[in-house]
């Protein structure tokens, strides 16, 4: 027997030799959950590990996540009740807590990587990414808050905007709008194949966002986010992207669309984003709540699937922890 594929495997110096995927802090991106009330930190039940924070415990929070060298944070509104309207208009309110938070973020750590959201979810009273007009979820119209909404955001300070929305023609309609502002440098993440999934409960759960149950209203997000069962469509999807002015094409979840993230890695030369979900992490951590996992080895072990698939950022809710062990 000439080949022996165990000699390469013969002790942690040797498969550190030939290791083909590498997995660091660089990689990564934290979501953080903000609250209006400055010194909130309210635990998510449905994601241990993981709250509801005020600004002054999120600058606690960043400083200490870049002991590790995390650089790099998506941030998500929790909007109160009594902010949110049909339109979402105090996305762009000049009093939003979100964009202040931002903007002492970047004050404090003009360093990191900050991520938006953009949609329309967190600030609906219908709980929809985009305008609900006649029951219908009408895209074109949401394009021109999408518009505002990002331009707002790039004022506070935002280094990229994440649109979340699914909305056809928005990337090119926002990147039209940040230029017009002179905002050029301001990239856009897209959430280029956003799967109609059954894994994004503990998140709304965080954010209070899901659709509402209300007479001639979709209760779910299938008219616009994609259906699990396709995966041809996700190139289609990535290739508006692309042609719009997307600087990076996100897949979302992660774990369950490997193959998404694949086909997109081979055929785009743009970075390749990748969310790692919260009901894919909250399974994660249920399990080793339950001794049934070694938490540290199955969330390292997912996060490393996730990178060898081909993404370049990987958005999850393990990134800290990961950063500290390696």
């Amino acid at each position: 027997m000439l080949s022996r594929p165990r000699r390469n495997r013969s002790s942690a110096a040797v498969r550190n030799l030939i290791r083909e995927t590498e997995l660091n802090a660089g990689h990564l991106v934290q979501p953080i959950f903000l609250m209006p009330e400055a010194d909130a930190r309210l635990p998510i039940a449905s994601l241990p590990g993981t709250f509801r924070m005020g600004i002054d415990e999120v600058l606690r929070e960043i400083e200490d996540c870049m002991q590790f060298g995390l650089l790099s944070y998506m941030m998500f509104p929790a909007v109160p009740e009594e902010h949110k309207d049909k339109t979402g208009t105090y996305a762009t309110a000049a009093e939003n807590f979100y964009l202040h938070a931002a903007r002492a973020i970047k004050e404090r750590f003009p360093e990191v990587c900050l991520i938006s959201d953009v949609a329309l979810d967190p600030y609906s009273t219908d709980g929809h990414d985009g305008v609900v007009i006649d029951g219908e979820i009408h895209n074109d119209e949401t394009l021109k808050l999408l518009d505002a909404m990002s331009v707002a955001q790039a004022q506070a300070g935002f280094d990229v905007i994440g649109p979340s929305d699914m909305m056809d023609g928005r990337i090119g309609s926002i990147r039209r709008a940040l230029d017009r502002e002179g905002y050029t440098g301001t990239g856009i993440m897209a959430y280029t194949a956003k799967y109609a999934s059954a894994f994004y409960g503990p998140f709304r759960d965080a954010l209070d966002s899901a659709p509402r149950q209300l007479q001639d209203v979709p209760s779910d997000k299938k008219t616009y986010q994609m259906d699990p069962a396709n995966a041809r469509e996700a190139l289609r999807e990535a290739a508006h992207d692309a042609a719009e002015g997307a600087d990076y094409l996100m897949v979302k979840p992660a774990l369950n669309y490997l193959d998404i993230i694949y086909r997109l890695h081979e055929a785009h030369p743009l970075p390749i984003a990748a969310y790692h979900v919260s009901g894919e992490c909250a399974m994660l951590l249920a399990a080793a709540e339950r001794g049934w996992l070694d938490y540290e080895q199955a969330a390292s072990e997912a996060l490393l699937s996730i990178r060898r698939a081909g993404a370049d950022v990987i958005i999850s809710y393990f990134a800290k922890d990961y950063a500290r062990w390696s």
